[in-house]
């Protein structure tokens, strides 16, 4: 199995790894080029404030996320909290996921085969189409929607196995796609799966993306719940702060001798 190498640094008490944009892409390809029958999924979810709070809230929540081979910084606060009791180890850019379903295709030429699950039908089809013509290198080889039951799973995972992907994107939110893609880690002989949550309908255009200023900021939390606060307000309410107190306790806990 191809082993990357990178360096990790904790947020909030998650292990995130210091990664960039083109390095994580690449990244990516080189796990498929190297993949071998029988060998077992490479795992990657995301680390943001709504995940930092669910870590550390959250007992099944966190078994999930620590058995993730490699957690990105999908948040902008991410990084940010990387710096601020590290002095070597950071996060040196966000890894936003809606950012790296595009940078696969961009940053690694070879063509990979994707297979889209989540979502509601009619977006995980049209971004998978719009995909797939964007770019010649991204092979859509299945889709299916996120609205079954945990009985449909073993069928859902022997068509995704039919479809042979080189990686499989799962948008089910937190933390349920975690729980998915652990407890069906076994079932699934694809070479990395990566958790993505409302991707599609970004891609689809069905939700906007905040302008670049603010995602620079870390702003981008604020500009979605505007959007949508009914969904969202109470949900960043409650996890923002939260997510800077977990921040702050394991940072001062790690400097505090033994």
């Amino acid at each position: 199995m191809h082993k990357p190498e990178f360096d990790n640094v904790s947020v909030g008490g998650i292990a995130t790894a210091c990664v960039g944009r083109k390095q994580l892409a690449v990244l990516v390809g080189q796990i498929c080029e190297n993949y071998v029958e029988k060998q077992s999924p490479f795992v990657i979810f995301s680390n943001n404030g709504h995940a930092i709070s669910i870590y550390n809230s959250d007992k099944e929540a966190r078994e999930q996320m620590d058995q993730a081979d490699l957690v990105h910084a999908d948040g902008q606060s991410v990084v940010s909290f990387s710096r601020w009791f590290n002095k070597t180890n950071v996060v040196p850019e966000r890894t936003a996921t809606t950012d790296m379903i595009h940078d696969i295709p961009n940053f690694y030429q070879p063509t990979l085969k994707h297979f889209l699950l989540g979502g509601k039908e009619t977006s995980v089809s049209k971004a998978g189409e719009i995909l797939a013509q964007t770019y010649a290198n991204f092979d859509v080889v299945g889709h299916q929607h996120g609205y079954f039951t945990d009985d449909d799973e073993t069928a859902i995972c022997d068509a995704i196995n039919a479809a042979k992907p080189d990686v499989l994107w799962v948008g089910l939110g937190k933390p349920k796609e975690q729980i998915f893609c652990i407890r069906n880690k076994h079932r699934l002989k694809v070479p990395v799966i990566i958790s993505c949550g409302g991707c599609y309908n970004y891609i689809t255009g069905e939700y906007p993306r905040a302008p670049m200023w603010m995602q620079n900021a870390g702003l981008e939390w604020l500009f979605r719940m505007a959007n949508d606060p009914r969904k969202l307000f109470v949900r960043y309410l409650l996890t923002n702060p939260h997510a800077i107190y977990c921040v702050i306790k394991h940072g001062l806990a790690k400097r505090t001798p033994a």
